[in-house]
């Protein structure tokens, strides 16, 4: 039997992530039968096994590349807005909204927290240094007031994160949950703004 490619695997790889994205969306975790998820992908459970491990590493690697894409969408914000407030202010806006993305919604705000949580214990240090570098720079240019930034971002990021796991938690109309947010994320924002700008 000849081996297969490293394109070839590549392909069943990213062929398994993207079916598993669409049922854990649908499904959920908890429901989906890895059974379903191979057959739709047209695959036996010896290649997702081969790829993933199990069921909680295939969920896990589902989990870092929606991570990746919510990464490179924030970071787009700052490479097209030449503002560093308003680029700052959007982005925190943006993490928010995500939280109304169904897959999002699903997969990363409720059943990794459920599943993942030994792996989500860790801060998530790249999204804190992040944003420690934006308020840097906020802070250099008298944008904001001069304050500890890392301490801030740690802040700003805890406040976020756990205001986004509220509006996808959402028993009722998580839209009007958002609007709510992002008005409190206004006036907290705000308050930071150096008075002599």
């Amino acid at each position: 039997m000849a081996r297969r490619t490293r394109a070839e695997m590549e392909e069943t790889r990213l062929l398994l992530l993207q079916t598993a994205r669409k049922v854990f969306c649908e499904q959920g975790y908890a429901e989906a039968s890895m059974d379903d998820l191979t057959a739709q992908a047209g695959l036996t459970r010896g290649a997702l096994y081969h790829h993933f491990g199990d069921k909680k590493g295939l969920l896990s690697a589902v989990v870092a590349q929606i991570d990746a894409e919510m990464d490179a969408r924030l970071q787009a914000i700052s490479d097209i807005i030449d503002d560093p407030w308003l680029a700052f202010s959007m982005r925190c806006h943006t993490y928010l909204e995500m939280a109304l993305e169904p897959e999002i919604q699903r997969i990363i705000m409720r059943d990794s927290r459920a599943v993942l949580s030994d792996k989500l214990a860790e801060l998530p240090t790249h999204c804190v240094i992040s944003m420690n570098n934006m308020i840097d720079k906020l802070i250099e240019n008298k944008i904001i007031i001069k304050t500890d930034s890392k301490m801030l971002a740690l802040f700003i990021y805890g406040s976020l994160e756990a205001t986004a796991l509220w509006i996808a938690n959402s028993r009722l109309d998580g839209k009007t949950q958002l609007e709510q947010a992002k008005s409190t994320l206004d006036t907290l924002l705000n308050s930071l703004r150096n008075s002599t700008e």
